[in-house]
């Protein structure tokens, strides 16, 4: 969503009414973890957005990064990815506005009886490209923004070729000199099935609920989407033997 730069004095004494703004959007893309040692991965995701479900761009993005595992269960990385946000329509295009971050996170798994537990801890530092009179103004605003997800994936089945039931939820802080009335900045609720379709490619579709303040401080996205994502995680590393077999699920 695009940033507007606003001015800080009289407007920052009273915000307007609150605006709750509604949205239909698909989301999807292709995450990756290839592992390249028994300690080493390699990330590489690309998302892209669309808004009023296919008609309209949203967004996209491509991130990459490298993750090292400190357990078997725990593992921490760091990145870059670049995002490209669609403004307004001026005439038949949209403009789009660019946004640079480096990030941070960890992800531990663990078990609770049969249900597969999954918390990642991410921080991102972004320089936003904001709007001036509706127009890219080619400068940015620096924001740290802080996330922590949880997800719980539940076997349906024995069988692991069958779906499992996922249900997610994240909610993200964000702190700097772009952010002047909230630190509140997202919240996703995410309720759908992982279909494994083989030992290195998993899918998940359903449905997400976002609500996001913006950063003019008084207008909300409530926005529902249909999301479609990829997960491949590969084995690169060396065997020892030619056959011998792997096993990576989607949130290694």
């Amino acid at each position: 969503m695009a940033i507007t730069l606003l001015p800080t004095n009289a407007y920052l004494q009273q915000l307007p009414p609150k605006e709750v703004m509604h949205f239909t959007q698909f989301w999807t893309s292709l995450n990756t973890n290839a592992r390249i040692s028994d300690k080493w991965s390699i990330l590489a995701d690309f998302h892209m957005r669309r808004n009023n479900f296919l008609k309209e761009p949203g967004f996209y993005l491509i991130r990459t990064g490298a993750a090292f595992r400190l357990r078997p269960n725990l593992a921490i990385a760091a990145g870059y990815a670049h995002l490209w946000s669609a403004g307004e329509k001026i005439g038949r295009n949209y403009y789009f506005l660019n946004e640079n971050r480096i990030y941070e996170q960890a992800i531990m798994t663990h078990p609770v009886g049969k249900i597969n537990m999954l918390h990642r801890f991410r921080n991102e530092q972004r320089w936003i490209e904001y709007t001036v009179n509706g127009t890219p103004s080619g400068d940015f605003l620096f924001s740290n923004r802080v996330r922590y997800l949880l997800s719980l994936r539940i076997p349906l089945s024995d069988n692991p070729k069958y779906p499992q039931l996922v249900l997610a939820d994240e909610i993200m802080l964000h702190f700097g000199e772009a952010v002047t009335h909230s630190n509140f900045e997202q919240n996703r609720i995410f309720a759908g099935f992982n279909q494994p379709v083989s030992n290195s490619l998993s899918f998940d579709i359903g449905y997400m609920y976002i609500y996001q303040l913006r950063i003019n401080g008084y207008q909300y996205n409530a926005s529902n989407v249909l999301r479609l994502f990829f997960y491949y995680n590969p084995n690169w590393k060396k065997q020892k033997h030619d056959h011998a077999k792997v096993n990576i699920h989607a949130y290694d």
